[in-house]
């Protein structure tokens, strides 16, 4: 079941560091939201916080409010294994477990979360690499290492791995930058499949990947260097493509500044 996500008035700090300042949004379910913005503006920081991923850095804490559906994700009570569990990750550079096969990559979460059976492990991985548009491509080499499959298909594989332990949101951090065009493509055709079922987020430089592929899009800007990043806008694809309500997206889009 695809979670609806509401942000309010988050700050991002590194320590006394502030990275990120002052985001509320909301990102509905079944609809691929895309984070645009410079290098340096606070986009996957953001990304991370949420699913508690920013977390893995000493020091890193927030500020504000993160709510799946009703579930507040920065509760006391909240653990964030759980939380990484229902708000999957996929990474920019494909990150198989390099000494697993195929088949292992894919099930790891589930065997981390105590499934042993084996017909029930074998069903998980035959549906997440359907849905990862894999199958067709790995059945018959299931026992191979997953470290030697194409860069396109390692990331695949990784989107299968996310989306084994049935995650209600999927996160992307620029899945095809490390990709050539028809790797790029064929990522980006599996996510317009996959937002059928799940909330996805994708971070991207790419501005013909993000008029492409998302429903919505999220302007992140740098008011100076040093300066925490912030939220300019965000609105339906097509308006901030073709019609931003603030200056800087649409200097931005059109290559004038970033």
């Amino acid at each position: 079941m695809a979670k609806r996500i509401d942000v309010k008035d988050l700050d991002v700090y590194y320590r006394e560091f502030k990275a990120v300042e002052g985001v509320t949004m909301t990102i509905e379910p079944r609809t691929v939201t895309a984070f645009i913005g410079p290098s340096g503006c606070g986009k996957s920081t953001f990304l991370r916080t949420l699913n508690r991923m920013h977390e893995v850095i000493p020091g890193a804490r927030v500020e504000g409010s993160v709510m799946l559906d009703d579930m507040d994700l920065y509760a006391p009570s909240v653990d964030p294994v759980s939380v990484r569990r229902t708000v999957g990750m996929v990474f920019q550079r494909p990150n198989p477990f390099p000494t697993m096969s195929i088949y292992d990559n894919v099930v790891a979460g589930l065997r981390l979360g105590g499934l042993k059976n084996k017909k029930q492990l074998d069903e998980a991985a035959e549906k997440s690499l359907k849905g990862a548009n894999l199958w067709n491509e790995v059945k018959d080499r299931l026992a191979k290492p997953g470290a030697g499959l194409s860069g396109g298909q390692q990331q695949r594989l990784c989107i299968a791995r996310a989306i084994a332990v049935r995650p209600q949101v999927l996160l992307m951090d620029e899945p095809c930058s490390a990709l050539d065009p028809i790797s790029t493509l064929a990522i980006e055709d599996l996510v317009s499949e996959l937002k059928a079922d799940y909330t996805i987020v994708i971070v991207t430089h790419n501005m013909q990947q993000a008029s492409r592929v998302s429903d919505r899009t999220a302007f992140f800007n740098l008011a100076a260097t040093g300066k925490p990043g912030k939220l300019v806008e965000i609105d339906t694809t097509q308006n901030i493509f073709s019609n931003p309500t603030e200056q800087a997206t649409e200097d931005y889009i059109s290559g004038r500044f970033g």
